[in-house]
């Protein structure tokens, strides 16, 4: 089985930070993930709250069944795998939004990525596109891994530098701090597999179900 585990090269890294920049035309800044909801309601109230919740999404909820995602997605030996891997994604979805977060970025996802670098790449979730294309690509999948958590875990920052609000130094200091965090998670998925899909975020699955009636707001999940 290739790993994906050669050493990267300034392509690879460069090509990884276009994908993950937020110039990157996926939308991600238009999604919270159910944290303005958790900001509304007043589950999370300052820098401190914000890093603790984000924290357990990256460890212990979606940014850790991501990881598994795209790792397996990365493996898929055909297109029959890399179908049944999508279609988990979206049956393991707690929620409308979340599903149509994971559904929409990876549709943006495919087409500039299909456009940019020619290849078969359509109708998957983000983190199975992303593996995918990955692959194809031959760049290396634990900096992969690490460069999407990295900017799952930025994008929540951002949401909560506006929504709580945050200074900008707080926010900066955040993706510092989680930084340690996504390069650890990001490790641990290189070794395991979907059987160990596990998501122990409930107040976060909650808060995105809160979000579909919020009477204000900014984000779309």
């Amino acid at each position: 089985m290739d790993t994906g585990a050669h050493m990267a090269t300034a392509t690879d890294i460069l090509t990884l930070h276009q994908w993950f920049s937020p110039a990157y035309p996926v939308g991600a800044f238009a999604y919270s993930h159910g944290l303005e909801a958790a900001i509304d309601t007043g589950q999370v109230r300052n820098a401190s709250d914000a890093k603790t919740w984000i924290t357990q999404v990256i460890a212990h909820g979606s940014g850790w069944c991501d990881c598994l995602f795209l790792v397996a997605a990365y493996h898929a030996e055909n297109a029959e795998a890399l179908d049944e891997i999508d279609a988990m994604v979206r049956a393991f979805s707690p929620s409308r939004e979340r599903l149509q977060e994971t559904d929409l970025q990876g549709a943006a996802f495919c087409d500039a990525t299909a456009a940019l670098w020619p290849q078969p790449l359509t109708g998957l979730t983000y983190p199975v596109a992303v593996g995918k294309a990955a692959k194809t690509q031959g760049l290396p999948l634990e900096l992969t891994t690490q460069m999407y958590l990295q900017a799952l875990m930025a994008n929540l920052t951002a949401a909560a530098t506006r929504c709580i609000p945050l200074g900008q130094t707080e926010g900066q200091k955040l993706t510092r701090d989680l930084t340690p965090l996504c390069v650890e998670t990001a490790s641990a998925a290189q070794s395991a597999d979907l059987d160990q899909l596990s998501s122990t975020t409930f107040l976060c699955d909650i808060a995105s179900m809160h979000h579909e009636t919020q009477y204000s707001r900014m984000f779309r999940t």
